[in-house]
């Protein structure tokens, strides 16, 4: 690295008394003064590299006499693993190596070296003692490097054998122990192992009549000297290998004691308890301490320390005393402070010539637990959604008969009509129905959404009048934006909820106000993403951040708050559906929404959207009708199919006025017998997605195999998605929601029959 530097100092020095002969004065005295600075500078750099080359020969020359007759095999390497030498012993077992990585060493008889380079290198820079055990199938081996020199690094390779040492490096017990792949192939035995086998099985099935094996099975093994039953303790090994320990109970037909002692158990790897009937603790290893959190287990009992069963531990223990039931592993959960720990643990009956004995197998599956509470909690959230969904779609059916037939009132009564006012407020609260109805869509994401490019520059400015009426005088409004923030793709008016709710709630986190701050800023995910349990994949993210400085969330309430009626208000203060909505929004537009917060400094709600900047076709609103339209007169037959009788009659009421003719059934199966009449002509089918029997897309698509060119439309109360996902698209057909105005069906008919060519989506009105 110094001598391409001493390279260029020499030519910026020549440069400088070069420039010093074209001028004169103090310039000239200055580039002298640079160019000999620069020579010194050369100079220095010159004698540096030739004491740095000595130094290297001289510690290659060292190295060469000090490894000559190692018989392990020994490199030296440059700082970045380059190897410069190596030792006979190397070049026998690896041939000649120099000029090659360290890594290329170790890949001859491991998998994924990179990554074991990467990280000793590493180590070895923090100036941290490296030492490695590798286990491979040919056998154990301990890699360890040093630092020699700044510049020098040297590596031993010492063969540990296969045969006397265990592979999860712990074998300090004396008690047998089995290393197996994880389809059961056995790859190492121990010592003591072979010894009591007396041969070495090739697979736990071999061994055990089955390679399905658990910690704390109580089962009976051929030994050397004849059946003996064994308890075994399993922990994890590395790359996955299973690392099993044998305690020996004894003789198949003798009273059952523990062969190694208890000393043996100490440090073995498992957390073992010996547990007295009555319940008292007698005796445990290093590894049940630490489980449950305890210095010691004197005079201490099961059931001070474990609780979980629904009954007395001592009746469990009685029973697996008596030998009845004792086998059967039971989840129990830790007492006082450890009440997050949750164990498995397995009784096996033991005995000595004094007094039986239970020996625990214990197992820490607080995670297992966590995640079969989070699994269960994720399918109440799903069942709740689905009634949510299944509610909302029947109200929808009900809210469009209401509003349908308003409509139709409000065709026969003008302004100057005394009920003009009254069928007007009615029209407004079934509005206000469906907006509420939205939510609970919302909240089982099944709500019909209107994705459009969106610039949320554009539309937080649009809603920063709002919000600052919202928020009051106490409490300040502040907008950052990221001056380059790419765009998204969502439903504005939904997009525009969840912003006001989260803004609404931080307001009344911050009773004596205070100032929020709505942020925006572009993020790169160079990879994936694991935030509170959800994964984010790699790509181009806009993030929005609403910080309040609020009295802050309690971690314990945390992580509910996106449930459905949970509120950490006050009773009569909030309903609990506002971020359980705003969670749904966000996750049907196919974004995530995360919370953080600091009880008394406040919260952080963040909103990460995958930005878009692909253009799209803006989609087709089509417009409330003026009522004198709806006397004008149009050709066409409509077989109208929908098993809600308020709906179909308002339906096809409003068709009828329109000039339409209208054919009426109320299930799929009959409005394939009204088509199996070949004379029959329909233009245009207009059907309901979900109903008993044949759902609307299968009929359709057996009609259309004889009537190819009728146009189609769907109607429905859940979301366009929840059937367009799982069936193919089915030519000429437009999608309705439900609820809708009686100007917003007619037209959307009249649209698809004047021109179904052009992609045509239709919304209510």
């Amino acid at each position: 690295m110094r001598l391409p530097k001493t390279i260029w100092l020499c030519g910026a020095a020549l440069a400088c008394f070069g420039a010093a002969t074209a001028v004169s004065g103090i310039a000239q005295r200055a580039l002298l003064l640079a160019g000999g600075i620069l020579v010194m500078l050369s100079a220095w750099n010159i004698i540096w590299w030739a004491l740095r080359r000595q130094a290297a020969r001289g510690i290659l020359a060292e190295t060469r006499r000090l490894t000559q007759a190692d018989p392990d095999q020994v490199f030296l390497t440059d700082e970045a693993g380059e190897i410069i030498h190596e030792n006979p012993a190397a070049m026998d077992r690896f041939g000649t190596r120099t000029g090659q990585a360290m890594s290329a060493v170790l890949g001859t008889f491991m998998a994924s070296p990179e990554a074991l380079h990467r990280r000793m290198l590493g180590q070895i820079r923090n100036g941290a003692a490296v030492k490695e055990d590798i286990v491979t199938r040919g056998g154990r081996f301990r890699l360890s490097v040093s630092q020699l020199a700044p510049a020098h690094l040297l590596w031993r390779l010492d063969d540990l054998g296969a045969a006397e040492t265990q592979p999860g490096g712990s074998d300090q017990s004396g008690l047998p122990q089995i290393v197996a792949e994880p389809d059961g192939r056995i790859v190492h035995i121990n010592a003591a192992c072979r010894a009591f086998l007396g041969h070495s099985p090739a697979s736990l099935s071999a061994l055990f009549e089955s390679s399905s094996v658990r910690s704390g099975q109580s089962c009976i093994v051929q030994a050397a000297a004849g059946p003996t039953r064994v308890i075994l303790a399993e922990m994890p090994g590395q790359s996955r290998r299973r690392e099993i320990y044998l305690v020996v109970l004894g003789d198949v037909d003798a009273p059952r004691t523990v062969g190694a002692g208890w000393d043996a158990i100490e440090d073995l790897p498992v957390p073992l308890m010996k547990i007295a009937p009555s319940g008292e603790v007698i005796a445990s290893n290093r590894e049940a301490r630490q489980l449950l959190n305890i210095k010691n287990t004197d005079g201490k009992r099961i059931a001070d320390m474990l609780d979980g069963l629904g009954r007395p531990i001592n009746d469990w223990l009685r029973e697996a005393a008596e030998g009845r039931g004792g086998h059967a592993s039971q989840f129990l959960r830790g007492r006082g402070p450890n009440q997050d720990t949750f164990v498995q643990v397995t009784l096996n009956l033991s005995s000595d010539a004094s007094e039986g004995h239970l020996i625990a197998v214990l197992n820490d599956v607080t995670e297992l637990k966590t995640l079969e509470a989070q699994f269960v909690q994720s399918q109440k959230m799903q069942a709740i959604g689905q009634l949510a969904g299944g509610v909302a779609h029947d109200f929808n059916n009900l809210l469009t008969a209401i509003s349908g037939h308003c409509d139709l009132l409000l065709l026969r009564h003008d302004e100057g009509d005394q009920n003009y006012g009254d069928l007007i407020q009615i029209h407004q609260n079934a509005n206000r129905a469906a907006s509420l109805v939205g939510q609970l869509l919302a909240f089982s994401r099944k709500q019909n959404l209107q994705p459009e490019i969106i610039d949320l520059r554009d539309t937080l400015s649009d809603l920063t009048h709002l919000l600052n009426r919202l928020v009051g005088e106490k409490v300040t409004l502040s907008l950052n934006h990221d001056p380059a923030l790419m765009q998204i793709k969502a439903d504005k008016r939904q997009l525009e909820q969840v912003l006001m709710n989260l803004v609404v709630n931080a307001r009344d986190a911050m009773q004596r106000g205070g100032e929020i701050r709505i942020v925006t800023e572009n993020m790169i995910l160079k990879s994936q993403m694991v935030r509170d349990r959800a994964t984010i994949p790699p790509g181009e993210y806009v993030v929005v951040k609403v910080i309040d400085e609020g009295h802050g969330i309690t971690p314990d309430r945390l992580p509910k708050i996106f449930e459905p009626f949970y509120t950490t208000k006050r009773t009569g203060e909030g309903t609990g559906l506002g971020l359980s909505t705003a969670y749904g929004i966000v996750k049907q537009t196919g974004g995530y929404i995360f919370a953080e917060s600091d009880v008394g400094k406040g919260t952080q709600f963040s909103l990460l959207f995958p930005s878009y900047d692909l253009p799209v076709a803006e989609p087709l609103e089509i417009q409330a009708a003026a009522p004198e339209r709806a006397s004008e007169k149009v050709d066409g037959v409509v077989l109208l199919v929908e098993d809600e009788a308020p709906v179909r009659a308002f339906a096809s009421r409003a068709l009828r006025l329109r000039g339409y003719t209208v054919l009426e059934a109320d299930c799929a199966e009959a409005a394939l017998d009204l088509l199996s009449d070949a004379d029959l002509n329909v233009d245009i089918f207009v059907t309901d997605v979900i109903m008993p029997g044949m759902d609307g897309p299968t009929w359709v698509r057996v009609a259309l195999e004889k009537r190819p060119d009728t146009k189609v439309v769907f109607v429905s109360g859940y979301a366009e998605d929840a059937f367009g996902d799982e069936k193919s698209r089915i030519p000429n057909s437009v999608f309705l929601p439900k609820p809708f105005s009686l100007s917003a069906l007619t037209q959307t008919v009249q649209t698809q029959l004047e021109d179904h060519r052009q992609p045509v989506r239709a919304t209510a009105s």
